[in-house]
């Protein structure tokens, strides 16, 4: 078993803390460590260090041997720039040599679990559940109608023991009406973490079944001696999710393993709020992270990191995140459209607060 951790991503919506130069991956949002180093924390008791490889954007390559010094030389690929997770999974899957029937682990870097060992338990029911050649993701048990995630819906005519349940089909973010109905397919339904455990040799087969525009693009310009560069400037900006695991469900390749481990993107403010919350035990839901002074406020955010005290008084369902250049105070309901900001700032060419 092998591990592929994908540390891209720009952390958008956790703007202005996520920038270009230090994205959320590399943030120590929940302690001292970043959230790429608990990644690689959580997996060490399944694998040594010379089986763990990243991909990351080339720019962050001296992130990662900072905070990862035992990862040198192979183990890390670094892309000429974004192209979502199918470019990163095909080009891992290409160029990391290992046997044909080796089991490849695929994690984002960026997430929390907070029950580890239950994390590892499924990492290894779901490396069986591949033995078959089956493609296998991790179905997180969800907490309710959630519509920031895709969900995966399994078959009701399965059984999802050790050998993982069929997959039926993905949903990719429904409103909520639809969240709720996917809840209470007969089948079951799960959150979709991104997280993949295959075969070597039946991820290329699928990969050539399912996405030969990506596979082939990245093949041919390495067997050509192309740049990356030039290599992914040809290829579609595409997730591995609806490249290869929305049409290879159809087919019956796809199995999901549930698991229940205190699972969380930290995708938003809010999600990021919700957490230290919970690991604060905050009173009337007020988390303060840096210089920050409150009065009589409720469930709001404060992560100040900008040399200020930032003091707050009488707010509710609110974020406030000072930084050094930045000063964002935002509704909690609205922490998803801090992306839209980022985006502005971008066509803007405000590239200065990026």
């Amino acid at each position: 078993m092998y591990a592929v951790i994908l540390a891209g991503g720009g952390g958008t919506r956790l703007w202005p803390l996520s920038r270009r130069a230090r994205p959320k991956p590399f943030l120590p949002l929940l302690g001292e460590q970043s959230l790429f180093q608990l990644t690689l924390a959580r997996i060490a008791p399944l694998m040594p260090p010379e089986d763990v490889h990243v991909v990351a954007d080339q720019r962050h390559l001296p992130l990662v041997t900072q905070q990862a010094p035992q990862l040198i030389g192979r183990k890390l690929i670094g892309e000429p720039f974004g192209r979502n997770t199918a470019a990163a999974v095909a080009l891992a899957a290409l160029v990391i040599e290992r046997p044909a029937t080796d089991v490849m682990v695929v994690l984002p870097a960026d997430h929390w679990i907070a029950d580890e060992a239950g994390f590892r338990n499924a990492l290894m029911v779901a490396a069986r559940a591949a033995e078959d050649g089956s493609l296998v993701t991790l179905g997180i048990a969800p907490q309710g109608p959630e519509t920031g995630y895709g969900y995966i819906v399994g078959t009701s005519d399965d059984d999802a023991g050790n050998s993982g349940r069929r997959v039926a089909r993905f949903v990719e973010k429904p409103d909520r009406e639809g969240a709720t109905e996917l809840l209470a397919s007969p089948g079951g339904a799960w959150w979709n973490a991104g997280i993949f455990v295959w075969r070597r040799d039946a991820l290329l087969a699928s990969l050539e079944r399912h996405a030969p525009a990506i596979l082939g693009g990245i093949r041919r310009g390495l067997d050509n001696g192309q740049s990356l560069t030039t290599i992914y400037e040809s290829l579609p900006d595409i997730s591995i999710d609806r490249a290869l695991m929305e049409p290879a469900s159809l087919q019956g390749e796809v199995k999901v393993v549930p698991a229940d481990v205190g699972w969380s993107d930290l995708g938003s403010w809010n999600a990021l709020h919700g957490e230290l919350a919970k690991r604060q035990a905050a009173q009337a839901g007020v988390v303060a992270i840096g210089a920050a002074q409150d009065l009589d406020s409720r469930d709001i955010l404060v992560h100040s990191s900008g040399g200020r005290l930032v003091v707050t008084v009488g707010l509710a369902d609110t974020i406030v995140v000072d930084t050094p250049d930045v000063v964002l105070v935002c509704a909690a309901d609205r922490a998803q459209d801090v992306r839209a900001i980022v985006d502005r700032l971008t066509q803007a060419k405000e590239t200065d607060y990026l």
